[in-house]
């Protein structure tokens, strides 16, 4: 099926058209699911395209060693994930069971990007590299975001109810819209990044910070000995 949906949200780089692919789709979801979902799926088929090529776009945008959109579509985990991701988070919408994790945590086996299906993503979406990126069930993440390799967006405690379940109940972090994230940072709990925020790599971040701030590590202190560094 997800070869299918490829070949619909990426016409230009198939030899399937549209049409077929679509079909394609459509069987395979009924044999599954009932013909209501699969027909509800396909009526989102065109915005899970125009998101996907926003992502490209935005990838391309990031990356000064992408040669061009064929090579980012075919070459690019963070394509592979997002592909997997989207497809998952409509079928998550229409409340279909298991299906949606079993898309991305296939995306995450093979990528190494572990998007949970409910996680909301906006438009323009970038990833750099991509291995290890962690995004949890409740994280909320705005237009034109860009995170790098080894980012979490991940929760800081849970809540147990009085059987000792943990509750689900909103606990990863809201990143506004033009939000950078560098390498190997980590922000965790139900913590707000205002929009046009850039966080620093290597980070533990576990509180809110306002529109435009900058979260960096403090300046790195080199000491020498005989003219070596050490």
């Amino acid at each position: 099926m997800m070869d299918s949906v490829k070949d619909a949200v990426f016409p230009d780089y198939s030899d399937v058209k549209p049409k077929v692919a679509a079909s394609r789709i459509a069987a395979e979801l009924m044999a599954i699911t009932d013909p209501d979902i699969a027909e509800a799926f396909l009526e989102q088929l065109p915005e899970i395209k125009r998101l996907l090529a926003t992502d490209v776009e935005a990838i391309a945008a990031n990356d000064p060693a992408a040669t061009g959109r064929e090579e980012i579509v075919y070459c690019y985990p963070a394509v592979t994930a997002m592909i997997y991701y989207r497809t998952a988070h409509v079928l998550y919408g229409l409340g279909v069971k298991v299906l949606p994790r079993m898309l991305t945590e296939y995306a995450h086996s093979v990528t190494g990007i572990d998007i949970h299906p409910a996680a909301t993503i906006g438009e323009s979406f970038a990833i750099d590299h991509g291995t290890g990126i962690v995004i949890g069930e409740t994280a909320i993440i705005g237009k034109r975001v860009t995170l790098y390799q080894g980012v979490t967006l991940g929760a800081k405690n849970f809540r147990y109810d009085e059987k000792g379940r943990p509750v689900n109940q909103p606990r990863h972090p809201i990143l506004g819209d033009d939000v950078t994230v560098y390498s190997n940072t980590s922000i965790l709990g139900r913590v707000t990044i205002g929009s046009g925020a850039i966080i620093g790599g290597n980070i533990w971040l576990t509180h809110s910070v306002p529109e435009n701030a900058r979260v960096l590590q403090s300046r790195s202190r080199e000491s020498f000995s005989d003219g070596a560094g050490i």
